[in-house]
């Protein structure tokens, strides 16, 4: 399996993305779970049936990137970010001295958003160790490069965030990721109760800059546009009214661009132990 991957990792981009959309779609055609998340999902976001094969396809190219991005040096990395959107907002956060949330939904090639940034500061990561040994490997040794420091999901690394914020540096998560039982709250996302994490509203409650990040991925493997803004409004209120507001942005950052969402994620999903949704609970 390292073997392999190794073997992705030294494919052109256009190449992997190519055999990316055929990995795509033979993965929806051999598993009814994720067949049934991806048109679910897609359904309760109101999204156009017809998208349906071109989401197929980009979550199989998500996956076969992620070896090329993890497995080159950093220089090597970043010249595939050819265009860049809102980089003011990032400056604008640096002059005011603030440090900055990044909140990179699983829109695009959400892997290479912090590689890009920390070619020129340092930025911490939430990471959630995956449930294979070797993929824990491959992706520990990927990400944690020069000026990217990794936060495991637990205590120790929500400190790690907060005193990466206090130095002024940048953190980086993704907000749309299922946290554990006892991490999160039942909130509506595209009108249906999801499981949806709190740290992100509250570290968007020390001060920092609050900035939505996503690279959009461009057709024939010639790289990635990368989408930076603050949010369309401002984050006010507690952490419940914060982590609602969250969801807004994301599904706001979703359309425009609805095709490149891993919408085969079982983003509703009840951790074990959880309650219930409320509608569900009453019922």
């Amino acid at each position: 399996m390292v073997f392999l991957i190794r073997l992705i990792a030294g494919l052109p981009l256009r190449v992997a993305h190519g055999l990316g959309a055929f990995v795509g779609w033979l993965t929806y055609l051999a598993s009814p779970t994720y067949r049934r998340h991806l048109r679910d999902n897609m359904q309760q976001a109101g999204i156009n049936a017809e998208l349906r094969s071109a989401a197929i396809a980009e979550a199989g190219k998500q996956a076969l990137e992620l070896p090329s991005i993890l497995m080159h040096p950093l220089a090597d990395v970043v010249p595939r970010v050819v265009k860049v959107s809102g980089w003011e907002v990032i400056e604008q956060a640096w002059q005011a001295g603030k440090g900055i949330v990044f909140l990179t939904p699983h829109l695009g090639c959400f892997e290479i958003t912090a590689q890009y940034y920390a070619a020129q500061a340092p930025i911490t990561v939430l990471y959630r160790p995956p449930k294979r040994k070797f993929l824990q490997t491959l992706i520990e040794t990927g990400r944690q490069r020069e000026n990217v420091h990794l936060a495991p999901a637990d205590v120790s690394g929500v400190r790690a965030l907060i005193k990466a914020l206090k130095r002024g540096e940048a953190v980086g998560l993704l907000p749309d990721q299922a946290p554990k039982v006892g991490e999160g709250l039942w909130l509506d996302f595209f009108g249906k109760p999801a499981y949806t994490m709190t740290l992100a509203a509250r570290l968007t409650e020390t001060g920092a800059a609050t900035i939505f990040a996503w690279a959009e991925r461009l057709p024939q493997g010639a790289g990635y546009h990368l989408h930076l803004r603050a949010p369309l409004n401002e984050l006010t209120g507690v952490t419940v009214d914060r982590a609602k507001q969250i969801n807004f942005e994301i599904e706001s950052l979703i359309r425009e661009c609805p095709a490149q969402y891993l919408w085969g994620y079982n983003r509703y999903k009840r951790p074990r132990g959880a309650p219930p949704p409320a509608s569900q609970d009453a019922s």
